[in-house]
């Protein structure tokens, strides 16, 4: 029995219509941010079910276009955007519940904040749904704008709002080179649409080629920029420095998520023919963003400013696979998406205990605000430590079993030089990603620690995520027949799959 177009559509339906409703909801007196976040919440489990029941259902890799009539054919739902937009509602869940106890005791937040993000996961998973340019400019710029308010909502804190402004003036001048680009892919085939551009090049290879390849270097400068790449990362620090600790763990686990799920969408399927000019280009990014993100990581005092460096990093890393596709395409793509999840996992974990720790109004985000932190809250300090270690690749955890996927797929499509970059880069995190485990257990305290006790759901859904770390690296390697992490790269093999089925 075939299934209706429209539950294809339920998880956009559903968290497209909570960010309506609480916009409206949002001019009540009675609603408050507790109620608010709790609709928030709601609206996103109804999501997450509907996307659950259409990964489960049926085949289990699919691709159909909905409503083919009305979007012509805009919109894709497929195992690979499924599997994507599983990632971007966990991450709001996840940002919700961690960032909950940080909302209510900040009184500058209202119930408008949550509206705008739902708007900002309704446009990243747009984005992952997008068959065609101009719907992925829309849903960029949909995710991105509510962003820029969300960075800047604590209207009283002047870094607040330098962050967004900055924020703003960047990315829309990114959002010019995209319309660029999709110009002169438009002028080269005639199209806009994922799966035609390819064709339609393939046919038009000799004339249209330049045209092909201005317009596909405009649209990677604008995902490099997003992803704070070599060298358009100048906006990050800054940026993610100036936002809420909430909003900063969801730009640098959910967002980046989303910015790389459609990334390899238009890669794998429209731009094989300009990928081997791509790689050549990419091979001196991914270095130089090895290089700088881990020498501003070194050098920062600040605990948040470390995480915002490292994450550079971390998109060196995924790069890495991202040249490799050309030659190891399944294998690659299904390393960055497995990837994606460990460092999603280990990035909003860490982000968000630091804003439960920070909750209660002195801000704590240098490492000597952590030292002797472990004789404190020792139960808080062992689940920092696992992000940090799990950040590093430390072996027995998630993160470990992600760089090890990258880096044997890098030496096996011939990439051995930056698998050794990404070698040393990951051995230089040791010392910045230790220097606040080191500060923690080994450090005494220099004055008397303010920290809210382990208290509400916060605590419980992060020792959730790092007790998740911890499995995802160990798995069955310890206890026979217990389940591991493979069911992620099966998963991750079959969205790969997905994006070659043609209806």
């Amino acid at each position: 029995m075939m299934t209706p177009d429209f539950i294809y559509l339920l998880p956009l339906f559903f968290v497209g219509i909570g960010a309506i409703s609480l916009m409206i909801l949002s001019t009540f007196k009675t609603m408050t941010i507790r109620k608010g976040a709790i609709a928030t919440l709601l609206f996103l489990v109804l999501a997450f079910l509907s996307n659950g029941y259409n990964l489960n259902s049926g085949d289990v890799v699919y691709s159909v276009y909905p409503f083919v009539d009305i979007f012509n054919k805009m919109i894709v739902v497929d195992t690979f955007s499924g599997y994507f937009s599983t990632i971007l509602i966990l991450g709001g869940i996840l940002t919700i519940l961690i960032g909950l106890h940080y909302f209510e005791r900040h009184k500058q937040f209202t119930v408008e904040f949550f509206s705008l993000f739902l708007f900002s996961v309704f446009g990243m998973m747009l984005l992952v749904h997008a068959n065609e340019l101009i719907s992925a400019f829309i849903a960029l710029e949909i995710a991105s704008i509510s962003l820029y308010v969300m960075i800047g909502f604590q209207k009283v804190i002047d870094k607040r709002i330098e962050a967004s402004y900055r924020y703003l003036v960047l990315g829309s001048l990114a959002g010019v080179f995209f319309l660029l680009g999709t110009s002169f892919i438009y002028a080269a085939t005639q199209t806009t649409t994922i799966g035609t551009i390819g064709n339609m090049a393939l046919n038009t290879v000799d004339s249209n080629a330049p045209l092909l390849i201005i317009g596909g270097t405009m649209i990677l400068i604008t995902f490099l920029f997003k992803i704070a790449a070599f060298p358009f990362q100048s906006w990050a620090l800054d940026v993610y420095d100036g936002a809420p600790l909430p909003v900063t763990a969801f730009m640098a686990a959910t967002f980046k998520a989303a910015i790389f799920g459609f990334l390899l969408r238009l890669v794998v399927v429209d731009f094989d023919l300009i990928r081997d000019f791509w790689d050549e280009v990419l091979v001196y990014v991914i270095i130089f963003t090895l290089a700088y993100g881990s020498f501003l990581a070194i050098i920062q005092k600040s605990l948040k400013r470390m995480l915002v460096a490292s994450s550079i990093v971390h998109t060196g890393y995924l790069l890495i696979a991202l040249v490799s596709i050309g030659v190891i395409g399944e294998s690659a793509a299904s390393s960055i998406i497995f990837y994606l999840v460990a460092y999603f996992l280990s990035a909003i974990g860490a982000f968000g205990l630091i804003a439960y720790i920070s909750s209660e109004g002195q801000l704590r985000i240098t490492y000597d605000d952590f030292r002797g932190f472990a004789k404190i809250r020792p139960y808080m300090a062992a689940m920092l430590s696992v992000f940090m270690l799990s950040l590093a690749g430390i072996p027995s955890t998630i993160g470990f079993i992600g760089k090890f996927y990258i880096f044997t797929g890098a030496i096996e499509s011939g990439y051995a030089i930056l698998a050794i970059v990404g070698i040393i880069a990951t051995f230089i995190s040791v010392y910045y990603y230790f220097k606040l485990i080191a500060v923690m257990y080994f450090y005494r305290s220099s004055e008397l620690i303010d920290v809210p006790p382990l208290k509400g759901i916060a605590p419980i859904v992060i020792s959730v995520i790092a007790l998740t770390i911890v499995w995802g690296g160990v798995g069955n390697t310890l206890v026979a027949y217990f389940p591991g992490v493979d069911f992620l790269i099966d998963m991750a093999n079959l969205s790969y799959e997905s994006l070659f089925i043609w209806q």
